[in-house]
């Protein structure tokens, strides 16, 4: 078992690179977690994201992804605003980004940190460790609930009384074991704020999500058509959500970021949609560059924008919308024909007259058909 004074000397090195909360935890409890992920697979709750399904064994335990692994550090980097987010969903005409992707990619972020630590915990400790960010099949909510460093909230993500909603974690895991001895809180109470405020009504219950309904789902994982019925709720929304976090009441004791390179990058904050939709695919590459949206692919960056551009309800975009109809793909050109009935119902007949018999895809007939 690791000393105390090991503890506090980790501690104080990760809050040296930067970290701004540390805490340990062994997997002695680790299978109440595997249940509810094996209940989620088995519920198909998880849309595209296949990934989840054929990695379920891995994630079902740490040691399953390192078998050495006895113990895990969780590291925490605070990410608040310093606005509520949600106040950008009233101006329709500007595309909504999830805060977290205003910045450059949090990943390579924080794990430069990670190697940083770990490094100095294997040369000075004599542990072998193992760093991970997010991309791993590893479970870190989990871990996080577990070593004390917040608890899930009803939405499924970690709340901490220091930081709320906003904490982006890190694991280390350790082949030395760290004595647990946190016990579990889970401190929503009767609040079910962030169910409530949920605009697709993805939560089937506390602590229960449907992907398949969730925003962030829809708008960066699901990768073909966004079904009709969630349409009207995206909003301006065009890359992730951020509603359940921000409703959040714990939020009132988080504090602005502290770290540097997780400054908001201007041209992410609200940018015009009209901007955007002019935006060839080399223009969507440079300007999303080494950000978050960047791996989202220009099909779906067009698609997104085309349904916030529908949402407004503003003739103005026309023009941008019908060039959207000749588009070569088929997912971009269906969701154009819905965008443009929506914004002009005029313009909507006079095209759809010109080239609904000459349409060879089914799914761009399919949206003519709708209306």
């Amino acid at each position: 078992m690791i000393k105390e004074s090991t503890i506090r000397e980790i501690t104080s090195k990760a809050k040296g690179v930067g970290f701004e909360e540390v805490q340990f935890t062994n997997f002695e409890k680790f299978d109440f977690y595997s249940q509810n992920l094996k209940e989620f697979i088995k519920n198909k709750k998880y849309g595209e994201m296949l990934w989840l399904e054929d990695k379920a064994k891995i994630r079902s335990n740490p040691k399953n992804i390192w078998a050495e692994a006895k113990s895990a550090i969780v590291l925490g980097l605070n990410y608040a605003p310093d606005i509520n987010p949600m106040q950008g969903l009233k101006k329709s005409d500007k595309a909504y980004i999830s805060i977290y992707a205003r910045r450059k990619d949090y990943h390579k972020v924080i794990k430069s940190k990670l190697k940083s630590l770990a490094r100095d915990i294997s040369s000075t400790q004599g542990m072998k460790v193992k760093v991970f960010v997010d991309t791993a099949p590893l479970m870190e909510k989990p871990l996080a609930e577990l070593s004390g460093t917040g608890w899930f909230g009803k939405n499924t993500n970690i709340v901490s009384k220091k930081f709320g909603s906003w904490l982006f974690l890190g694991i280390i895991l350790t082949n030395q074991k760290f004595l647990n001895t946190t016990e579990i809180k889970r401190n929503c109470g009767k609040c079910k704020s962030c169910i409530e405020v949920c605009p697709t009504k993805a939560f089937d219950s506390p602590y229960k999500l449907d992907a398949t309904k969730c925003i962030s789902y829809l708008t960066i994982e699901h990768k073909t058509q966004i079904d009709y019925k969630y349409r009207k709720a995206i909003g301006n929304r065009i890359f992730g959500c951020d509603d359940c976090l921000s409703i959040c009441p714990w939020n009132k004791f988080a504090k602005k970021y502290n770290e540097m390179k997780f400054d908001i990058i201007k041209k992410l904050e609200l940018p015009s949609l009209k901007k955007l939709i002019c935006f060839d695919e080399y223009a969507y590459r440079t300007y999303f560059s080494g950000t978050p949206l960047r791996r989202l692919g220009y099909i779906r960056f067009l698609r997104n924008v085309l349904i916030a551009i529908g949402n407004t309800k503003k003739q103005c975009f026309s023009c941008h919308v019908i060039k959207k109809l000749d588009f070569e793909d088929e997912i971009v050109k269906s969701i154009a024909v819905w965008s443009l009935y929506n914004i002009n119902k005029k313009a909507y007949r006079i095209e759809k007259q010109k080239r609904y018999f000459k349409e060879k895809s089914s799914l761009v007939k399919k949206e003519w058909d709708r209306f």
